[in-house]
Formats: C-alpha cells, sequence, structure tokens
C-alpha cells in the first residue's frame, strides 16, 4: 500500500472566505432590521451605500494594481455594512464614502488584501472619520423613548454628565434600541440574535466576546458602575460580537482570545470611567490588534515532542 504524503494543512473542511462572510452577513440582518426601524429609511440606504462602496474601492484598486479580483468572497460587504454601523443615520454619504476608501484601499489593500490588514479595516477607518469630521460622527437622531433622560443624549453621554442619578437606567430601551447611537450599536437584542447565530453555525468562537463583556461587567463593579448598563449602552456588544471576533486581528489560540478579550475589556472601562471619551470599544480593539501577533506568540501551542534546546556553557563542553 502507497502512503501519500504531502504538505500541511491536512484538516479540510467544507468553509470558505465566501461561506463565513455570507453568515456574518446573515447574522448582521436583524441589526440592519432595527436601524431602519429605529432611524428610518436612511440608515438601510447608508449601509448600501457603504457596503456597495466599499466592494466598488476593492474592485478597482486590485484592477488598476492587476491583482485578482477578490469581491466574490464578500469580505468587503462585511467591512461595509461594519463600517455603516459605526456612524449615525445622518452621516452624509460622501463621508461615508471616503471612510470606505480608507477601511478598503488604506486599512486593507495596501497590506496585501484579506488575511494581511494588522488592523479591523471598519474601527481603523471608523476612528478617522471620527477624527476628520466630529460633528457629523456624532449628529445623532434620537427615536421616541420612555425615558426622557435619553430623549436628546446616548445612554453613556448621560451617565456620564450625571443625568441617571437618583433614577433608573431604562433598561429595556436600551435592550430594544430606542436610544440615541450609530445604527449597530443601539438594539441589543438583533446583536443578540447574530450572536446566537453565529454560535450555532460555529463561525466564531465565544471566548472572545463571553470573555470580553464578562470583564467589562467585573471592572464595572469594581469601579461603582452598573455592570449591566454598560452591557446594554455604547458599543461593547456590536465591538465584542462582530468586530473583536474577526479571524484576521484576533488571537488563533484559546489563551490568547481569553487574554485579548480581558485587555479589551479593561481598556474599555479604563477610557468609560477615566477618559474624557464616552466610548472605549473601538480604541480598545485597535490597540489590541497591533498586539495580537505578540499574543499569538506567547500562547502558542509548542509543537509534540517538542525539547527545548539546552544552551551550552561558555567555553563549550566541559
Amino acid at each position: 500500500m502507497k502512503l501519500t504524503v504531502s504538505s500541511a494543512p491536512h484538516i479540510t473542511s467544507k468553509d470558505s472566505s465566501r461561506s463565513i462572510m455570507l453568515d456574518v452577513i446573515i447574522a448582521m440582518i436583524p441589526a440592519i432590521i432595527a436601524s431602519g426601524i429605529i432611524f428610518g429609511p436612511r440608515a438601510v440606504i447608508l449601509t448600501a451605500v457603504t457596503a456597495a462602496a466599499c466592494v466598488g474601492f476593492e474592485f478597482l484598486y486590485q484592477k488598476i494594481m492587476k491583482l485578482p479580483c477578490t469581491v466574490g468572497d464578500l469580505s468587503a460587504v462585511v467591512t461595509g455594512i461594519l463600517l455603516a454601523f459605526n456612524m449615525p443615520s445622518t452621516m452624509p454619504f460622501w463621508m461615508a464614502i471616503v471612510g470606505s476608501f480608507f477601511a478598503i484601499v488604506v486599512a486593507k489593500q495596501l497590506f496585501g488584501g484579506i488575511g494581511y490588514n494588522f488592523v479591523n479595516p471598519a474601527i481603523a477607518a471608523r476612528i478617522i472619520l471620527a477624527t476628520s469630521f466630529a460633528s457629523q460622527m456624532t449628529n445623532f437622531v434620537f427615536p421616541k423613548s420612555s425615558s426622557d433622560v435619553i430623549a436628546s443624549v446616548t445612554p453613556l453621554a448621560a451617565n456620564a454628565a450625571g443625568s441617571f442619578a437618583n433614577k433608573p437606567y431604562p433598561y429595556m430601551d436600551m435592550f430594544l434600541g430606542t436610544t440615541g447611537g450609530v445604527l449597530g450599536e443601539t438594539s441589543a437584542v438583533a446583536l443578540l440574535i447574530g450572536f446566537a447565530y453565529l454560535l450555532v453555525k460555529k463561525v466564531i468562537s465565544p471566548a472572545i466576546p463571553l470573555t470580553y463583556i464578562g470583564t467589562v461587567a467585573v471592572f464595572a463593579l469594581a469601579f461603582g458602575q452598573d455592570p449591566l448598563f454598560h452591557i446594554l449602552s455604547g458599543g461593547l456588544l456590536l465591538g465584542a460580537i462582530f468586530m473583536a471576533t474577526d479571524y484576521v486581528t484576533s488571537p488563533y489560540t484559546l489563551k490568547g482570545k481569553i487574554i485579548f478579550g480581558f485587555c479589551l475589556g479593561l481598556i474599555t472601562m479604563v477610557i468609560r470611567v477615566f477618559g474624557t471619551m464616552t466610548e472605549g470599544v473601538s480604541y480598545a480593539i485597535i490597540i489590541m490588534n497591533l498586539l495580537v501577533p505578540y499574543i499569538n506568540k506567547l500562547t502558542r501551542q509548542r509543537p509534540l515532542g517538542f525539547v527545548k534546546a539546552q544552551k551550552q556553557p561558555e567555553g563549550g563542553k566541559k
């Protein structure tokens, strides 16, 4: 009997980049629908604009550079939707297109395309837009809410201003999404539906989201804050479920994922509680993206049978 020996990897799977990205898109559909219901049709149009712009920029860049066209893997669509999720519904379309260009061309393609970007393209573009167009990125539409406290500001901003003093947190508003904020962060229920889908399809590991969210809860208690409020408000669920779990920019070992999630939670809460900004999710993720290679190196499993080489004493063998 002949033994066929081939190069690694030897583990095969029916999954492909396209099928994984398609599952991620399906998981984001509840949040897209929720944004349309909460903020109106413009939210859905803005999502379509960023997704189309990301696909268009990827196609044009690869054509100009005479590279194989990879728009069929749907990764550009995912980036476009995530970028829209980080914008208010009032964002001017041309600014959204500028963000799409930065996400695809600068943060992704200039580093080699899918699999080579060292930071999440959507988060990188979101930070650039927040720096360049601060007023437009915080020009929120506020849906009708049962809580007068959050009728004109986001929950995190209201909390930072002390508006909830002697008043209960509007948990139901934050769970359903009837608060101010960017498109993809307000409706916790829509994000959790997507999270459940990704877990059932085994697209992502629960290690990073659960560690991230759990760390935020623990440090919220340690800082004298309400953990449930911090879980439901801001972009924590969006970041933990859809952006911190990006295959390329997150650790591949279980220990690494836990370390990654813990550090994300710590940085997020330090920024929220002690920083001048009310939100810290995007900055926490992009900081930890830069540290992923070091986390992978420190937590990677040693090959079976590996024996560490003994250092020879100075002067050779005795």
